[in-house]
């Protein structure tokens, strides 16, 4: 008698040594971040969404220019304060089912349709760096949709990690 298990079941069952064998985030060769200002437009957002292959959008709050779209390069759109710490994100599913459903107006802003992230002192914001260990990003992700990555100071989104970039790696890399 034999018994087969589905790469999804043995992914979970192994420990994050095993799996990821001392791999970090940048093993995942993620492509890199980009983020829109927050007075983009929804349809521009999109846009670049489906350009890219992208599932949630960082923005920044523009300073100046409207028009500059690549101040700094996620593979999903995260907003950012003037500190530059992310505040929130576009999901990109959602936003286009609010359009194909007429309840988006393909030029409003981009911060109307923002999901703010939900941070306190309780909560406090998780840095994830390239140096990061997959077994720490996994552990971040039971808890999250989606990990944006970061230099350590947080000064660039350098991109970001969701489960399946993890499950990928480990069908790439092989579990042994």
């Amino acid at each position: 008698m034999t018994t087969s298990v589905t790469t999804s079941t043995a992914f979970k069952a192994l420990s994050s040594t095993d799996k990821y064998r001392g791999a970090v985030v940048e093993d995942l060769q993620l492509p890199p971040a980009f983020a829109l200002p927050q007075d983009e437009s929804i349809s521009r957002a999109l846009e670049l969404a489906y350009e890219r292959d992208f599932d949630y959008i960082p923005c920044v709050f523009a300073f100046g220019s409207a028009g500059t779209t690549e101040q700094s390069l996620t593979r999903r759109f995260s907003v950012l304060n003037r500190n530059r710490k992310p505040v929130g994100y576009l999901d990109v599913g959602s936003l286009k089912e609010k359009w194909e459903a007429g309840q988006a107006d393909p030029n409003a802003k981009a911060l109307l349709y923002m999901i703010k992230f939900q941070r306190s002192t309780s909560t406090p914001y998780t840095v994830i760096t390239p140096l990061t260990p997959l077994g720490d990003l996994e552990a971040f992700l039971t808890h999250n949709i989606f990990a944006i990555i970061t230099d350590l100071e947080r000064k660039f989104l350098l991109g970001v990690a969701t489960s399946q970039d993890l499950e990928n790696f480990v069908k790439r890399r092989g579990t042994f």
